[in-house]
């Protein structure tokens, strides 16, 4: 019960943070001690690997004192975060602004409209070239001349390294130079774009149709983050699909990075429906929390709340396309399915984030709500709280979810996105169909270090929320 209230706050928190200031007219500041109890509380409190750091256990200190000074000791917030996070811990994130955290749950980002993914260069250098993923629609980016696979290698005049990207990709207006990349060599053109970031809410559904072929009717969803606000359109295209009386599904996430538990279980049900009430996935959390919050992630035929009915596909087998930005939620969805379905997947491994986080205010325990935060900073924490597993026991896949038909992307030829003869759907395509699609011959294989997502507070978070 009492985890069920605690998700409810989350959820209420974040459904109304619009209703709040950025905190009061006058300015107030907190000690930096304020701050740094309130991670130590949270994180003693729900940290998933707790019992990785020794001074979270219960009985770390004799007094109140002793425990205040080496908090102290650490002369930042973010200094003691990071001592006390696990080794093993690549995701939980502190941020000291919690109402771009709240928009960026909610899907609305400063953006250009231009997402894309870095690469370094063939030569073995430190240079990394952008690739275009795809274009956001009513965006700057999309009254240029971007499109998918576009090339770009400089901002406002200055070489991409792996070094200066994050700096030189982070102004809200900045000029990029293009180049092509034939497969070997990369060459620079004269032309340049200039791109300005406003703020954004994005429709995760990014393609969603229906491909005839062969008199067969194959369903082909491009989905990008798992945002609830979205959870109704969601809902909408598998009717859709149902309509259409598709035999089989093409779900890509390969740039997808993840979101809501909840929704993953909407989508995860959608695309079944004869597994209602069955374990999706289950929870466990750090010692002291498991009995009081674990909770098991089930099949459902409805919205949570006795909402709209979901409309199941009844599949007995699904394509998903993957690459290594195919995180948490995605992840979810993969592993979760495979006890009951068959889950081909196609790519390359997936990120391998398998935990789950909830955004904790400084507020009191159990709680940490934003109803009772503390007015004086704007500090949150988003550490991870559980670890899913399915129903079959399977978790703790750091290296990410193996695929059943490997195959990384060209980015000399990337593809339409949709189109039958775009390599990783021609690839799914060809295990559904008599008459395979011809493939592309072999291409040189580059290394991908980062992408637009990235500086996302939310990046590759799973949400879990009531």
């Amino acid at each position: 019960m009492k985890k069920k209230l605690f998700l409810f706050l989350f959820a209420t928190s974040v459904i109304f943070s619009s209703c709040f200031k950025d905190l009061d007219d006058e300015e107030q500041f907190a000690s930096v001690q304020e701050i740094q109890d309130f991670i130590y509380r949270g994180l003693n409190y729900f940290y998933l690997y707790k019992a990785d750091t020794p001074e979270l256990a219960n009985d770390a200190f004799t007094s109140e004192d002793e425990k205040n000074n080496f908090i102290n000791s650490y002369s930042t917030p973010e200094a003691l975060f990071d001592y006390l996070k696990s080794s093993q811990d690549r995701f939980s994130i502190l941020v000291d602004d919690y109402i771009e955290l709240e928009n960026a749950l909610n899907g609305v980002t400063l953006n250009n409209g231009m997402e894309f993914g870095l690469v370094r260069y063939p030569d073995g250098s430190s240079n990394v070239f952008g690739y275009v993923r795809y274009i956001l629609p009513n965006s700057s980016a999309e009254s240029t001349i971007l499109e998918r696979g576009s090339i770009f290698t400089t901002v406002d005049g200055q070489q991409l390294t792996e070094n200066n990207f994050s700096s030189l990709l982070a102004p809200d207006t900045y000029t990029i130079g293009l180049a092509t990349y034939n497969g070997t060599a990369i060459t620079p053109t004269s032309d340049t774009v200039s791109l300005t970031k406003t703020q954004y809410s994005e429709n995760p559904i990014y393609i969603a149709r229906t491909l005839t072929i062969n008199g067969m009717n194959i369903g082909y969803l491009m989905y990008n983050a798992f945002t609830s606000e979205f959870d109704s359109q969601l809902n909408a295209v598998f009717a859709q699909f149902q309509a259409d009386g598709i035999t089989d599904l093409v779900l890509d996430l390969r740039y997808n990075g993840g979101g809501s538990v909840r929704t993953a279980t909407y989508l995860a049900s959608m695309i079944t429906g004869q597994n209602t009430g069955q374990l999706y996935f289950s929870e466990q959390w750090n010692a002291d929390r498991q009995i009081e919050y674990a909770e098991n992630g089930l099949f459902v035929d409805s919205f949570t709340g006795g909402g709209e009915a979901i409309n199941s596909l009844n599949l007995n087998r699904v394509y998903v396309l993957a690459t290594g930005r195919t995180a948490s939620a995605s992840e979810l969805v993969i592993n979760g399915l495979d006890p009951y379905i068959t889950v081909n997947q196609v790519g390359g491994n997936t990120t391998g984030k398998f935990q789950a986080s909830f955004l904790l205010y400084d507020a009191p325990a159990p709680g940490f709500s934003r109803s009772q935060a503390n007015p004086r900073h704007t500090y949150a924490m988003l550490p991870l709280v559980f670890k899913t597993a399915n129903a079959n026991g399977v978790t703790d896949f750091i290296d990410g979810l193996v695929p059943d038909f490997p195959l990384d992307e060209d980015y000399s030829n990337l593809g339409v996105l949709g189109d039958p003869s775009e390599p990783l759907l021609t690839v799914a395509l060809n295990d559904i169909l008599p008459s395979p699609i011809p493939l592309r011959a072999s291409f040189n294989v580059l290394e991908e270090i980062s992408e637009s997502k990235a500086s996302s507070p939310v990046y590759q978070i799973m949400i879990a929320e009531q």
